[in-house]
């Protein structure tokens, strides 16, 4: 299984802070993500940076059990 984890306003969209899929790349785990939660999320997805393990991932990039992606939606913030 690999752990997806969303973060500030993905979170809000998947209604959670993340999720186990079976996947065999980034790719796979987003659409599984994406099938289970709707539209919103995808919607989050599509301006969000997607990383694995801790790097920037390409939707290509395989993905073994234990894997972790982050989506992580853009954030404003400030004075």
């Amino acid at each position: 299984m690999v752990t997806v984890k969303f973060f500030a306003g993905a979170r809000e969209a998947a209604g959670e802070s993340s999720t186990q899929v079976e996947a065999d790349s980034v790719q796979a785990a987003i659409d599984a993500v994406i099938v289970a939660h709707g539209d919103v999320l995808a919607r989050m997805i599509s301006i969000s940076k997607i990383w694995l393990n801790g790097e920037p991932a390409e939707p290509a990039a395989p993905v073994s059990s234990g894997d972790e992606i982050a989506v992580l939606p853009p954030v404003s913030g400030g004075i």
